[in-house]
């Protein structure tokens, strides 16, 4: 058996380009232009890629960007006030501030400060809580655009046995949660978890999340079962150079699995596009329209 690969990078372009689509009516129906505020605090190089990939999709799907670079001296209530200032802005539907932040900037003092409908990123307590409790909320997106790669296997995932790999309040724990409200059957394994091969081979879907190059071996993996990486981790390559590798060891997972995401290539880029994709619900939600129904 060799795994279907499940192209993120095609897919993601298809869900941008229905955003733009949607954008383009909002904008001539109502006079609503979405706009996405990114703030970048420092010079970090990958953080630095990724804020301007951002602001591409942004306004190649329609939507204003306003980028904010603030020093690596930028102090917490610097920032704070930044925020603020967003938050009362009515051009801006979304805010994003990039993680990591530097030392002397509470991370999460941040975060609880955006207005949880402009917050984008759904890492607001606000909008975890309306996720856990089945309301409708802004929801984190790299495990919005799993669920979102899964469903392009599967055309439910009602009743399959799923298991997470991984716990962060940012990934596996939302991801949990989106799958139960997908009527999935969910395990969340971590690093105390007991013959974790063992739980994996049970899957029907199996989501990695830890951050560990290549942890997840082909021997892990249920015959069949869908594996979505969710891991970017860069790894010494040929000629002093790094490559990037997921956390399942791909080539063994490829020859057992029944559809596998690549890495790079895979929930990478339906990341961006769900980045894109919360923006235009917060500005509907805003003003008091219909959820665009694109996902």
């Amino acid at each position: 058996m060799t795994a279907t690969i499940i192209d993120g990078k095609t897919i993601g372009q298809n869900l941008r380009a229905r955003i733009a689509e949607e954008t383009a009516a909002l904008s001539q129906q109502h006079g609503i232009v979405p706009g996405l505020a990114v703030v970048l605090v420092g010079t970090d190089p990958a953080s630095e890629v990724y804020v301007r990939t951002k602001s591409k999709a942004v306004t190649d799907a329609g939507m204003r960007s306003f980028d904010h670079k603030l020093p690596k001296e930028t102090s917490q209530a610097e920032l704070l006030a930044l925020v603020q200032k967003l938050n009362a802005d009515p051009t801006v539907h979304g805010i994003l501030v990039q993680l990591p932040l530097p030392s002397q900037i509470d991370s999460s003092v941040i975060l609880n400060a955006i207005d949880p409908g402009k917050d984008v990123d759904g890492f607001h307590p606000m909008n975890a809580g309306r996720l856990a409790t089945g309301l409708p909320a802004l929801v984190p997106c790299t495990p919005f655009g799993c669920v979102l790669l899964a469903k392009t296997v599967h055309t439910s995932l009602a009743g399959m046995d799923a298991v997470v790999i991984g716990r962060s309040n940012i990934v596996g724990k939302p991801l949990a949660q989106l799958l139960l409200g997908e009527n999935a059957t969910v395990t969340v394994a971590h690093s105390k978890t007991r013959n974790l091969p063992e739980v994996c081979r049970r899957a029907d879907l199996l989501f990695a999340a830890v951050g560990r190059p290549e942890m997840v071996r082909g021997d892990w993996i249920r015959p069949g079962a869908t594996v979505i990486d969710v891991g970017i981790n860069r790894v010494p390559g040929e000629g002093g150079k790094t490559r990037l590798v997921g956390d399942v060891a791909f080539e063994e997972a490829r020859a057992v699995a029944g559809a596998i995401t690549p890495v790079p290539g895979g929930v990478g880029p339906m990341t961006i596009a769900c980045v894109i994709l919360n923006t235009l619900r917060a500005a509907c939600a805003r003003a008091g329209l219909p959820e665009p129904k694109i996902s």
